[in-house]
């Protein structure tokens, strides 16, 4: 059995990194993990900033955001190489999603960090749980950044995404 858990565990990590790399949409907030090979001093970890950007060495700042971890490897070389690196090496590695946030009727609202795969039952659990006076059938994600925020009707199995607003409303009876 414990076998058989540390086999599931570790595909789920490969799966969600898998995600992160190709399908995850990076924004502000979330941390890469950029190595050019042989170039210790254009490697590091960055944060993605406020504009969506991130500030390399010698090729300035590089615009990432709505860009999968990939396309983004890809920028990066391709500006490396276009007058810096004969024939750069570069990995971009999502390190740390930007965080989600829990408001409305939870005993500790704020802003968490992001852990791949969870759910609003997770988020609750992390935001302290809900108050006596939180509603499970009333809850809401805005999803997006500020300039195209979606508002989707959740229960507690609604997967989670780094960025999200989960909001527990407040029941009357």
């Amino acid at each position: 059995m414990i076998i058989m858990l540390t086999i599931l565990s570790g595909m789920f990590a490969m799966t969600a990194h898998a995600i992160a790399q190709t399908l995850y949409a990076l924004d502000s907030g979330d941390t890469l993990r950029i190595t050019v090979f042989g170039e210790p001093d254009l490697s590091g970890d960055f944060t993605i900033d406020a504009q969506g950007r991130l500030n390399l060495a010698l090729i300035g700042p590089v615009v990432v955001r709505g860009q999968t971890a990939d396309q983004t490897r890809a920028l990066i070389h391709d500006a490396y190489q276009d007058g810096y690196l004969r024939h750069p090496d570069v990995t971009v590695e999502v390190i740390a999603f930007r965080p989600f946030f829990i408001v409305g009727e939870v005993n500790q609202p704020g802003s968490y960090d992001y852990v791949p795969g969870m759910n609003v039952l997770n988020a609750i659990a992390i935001g302290g749980g809900m108050t006596y006076r939180g509603d499970e059938d009333d809850i809401e994600i805005l999803r997006g950044n500020d300039t195209a925020r979606v508002s989707i009707p959740a229960n507690l199995a609604t997967i989670v995404m780094p960025g999200d607003i989960v909001r527990i409303a407040e029941r009357y009876f």
